[in-house]
């Protein structure tokens, strides 16, 4: 007997040690993890130190109940840890398996397959990534592999415990002084990296590509010339077509007179996400609008530029 209580023993500040690791948040930012229950599906770790042949691991079923030895179905789902263990001394002690007096039970959370980290959007892998504790944005966006070529520079966090008011933080691990804001994430929690907007210019130009509307949503016709390096020889300022997707679905092209533009004498034009803006060269004919759009989606190696912003 005095072997089992002594391993019992060793078993609990073995599990207490690994809660307090991966509890303790990294850098200078810290906050109390919100009380973590458990729910349907989770693997607990149940010790009783008056009776170690008591003690096992069990999973919680679907209708939030784990099977313990001698006492059967213990409803568990919506406990914290320590409730859970509260109430299964409470349970032993009145079916009479264990006295009152030496009665001690503690419950450790193994496995939380209903409070996993959601991480979505323009990430390289997503999906529903462990939690334990708390964890940092960083990690979590490193463990999805990564942002997007088109990721917006930002990201979306929302709270378990107050999914109504999603926070919004700026996110740019790729800008000349990275933005790695250290936020830390909850079990239950969730984070999306939302689409950035692209607009597309293509023909005469110096670089044809791309362009990522880097926490921007849009920009003119006359900037997005200047990050394109301007035209290349010879081209028909007077006819610059662009192409726009409407609410409806269908696309409409617009011949936009952008020697005028560049002069001052036109109001210029705001592309929005989807643009694609075609600058021809003189002596040809003006494309078709469905040539234009194959030059975007046959590019399978289209180069993305990122068009940052001032501030």
């Amino acid at each position: 007997m005095a072997k089992k209580l002594a391993l019992a023993i060793s078993t609990c500040c073995l599990m207490l040690a690994t809660v307090a690791f991966a509890q303790e948040p990294s850098g200078s930012t810290t906050s109390a993890a919100p009380p973590l229950k458990i729910g349907p599906g989770d693997l607990i770790q149940v010790t009783i130190f008056e009776d170690a042949d008591l003690s096992g691991s069990y999973r919680v079923d679907q209708n939030g109940d784990a099977t313990l030895l001698l006492i059967g179905h213990v409803h568990l789902a919506g406990l914290t840890a320590d409730e859970a263990a509260s109430l299964i001394d409470k349970t032993y002690v009145e079916n009479q398996i264990l006295s009152e007096a030496g009665a001690r039970a503690t419950v450790f959370i193994a496995e939380y397959a209903t409070q996993g980290i959601t991480v979505s959007g323009e990430v390289k892998i997503p999906g529903v990534y462990p939690a334990l504790g708390v964890r940092k944005q960083q990690d979590l966006i490193v463990a999805a592999g990564g942002v997007s070529q088109i990721a917006a520079s930002n990201v979306i966090i929302t709270r378990k415990t107050d999914p109504a008011h999603p926070i919004t933080v700026d996110y740019n691990p790729e800008a000349l002084k990275p933005v790695i804001p250290d936020v830390q994430i909850f079990p239950g929690d969730s984070i999306i990296v939302p689409r950035a907007g692209i607009v597309y210019i293509v023909g005469n130009v110096a670089r044809s590509g791309g362009f990522v509307l880097d926490g921007r949503n849009q920009l003119t016709v006359e900037e997005a010339l200047a990050l394109a390096g301007g035209s290349s020889h010879a081209p028909d300022l007077k006819h610059v077509q662009l192409v726009r997707a409407l609410d409806d679905g269908r696309k409409e092209m617009i011949t936009l007179p952008v020697n005028l533009i560049l002069k001052g004498r036109a109001p210029d034009v705001a592309m929005k996400d989807g643009d694609i803006l075609y600058v021809p060269t003189s002596n040809l004919k003006l494309a078709s609008m469905q040539a234009i759009n194959d030059m975007v989606s046959l590019g399978t190696s289209f180069v993305l530029f990122r068009a940052t912003t001032t501030h």
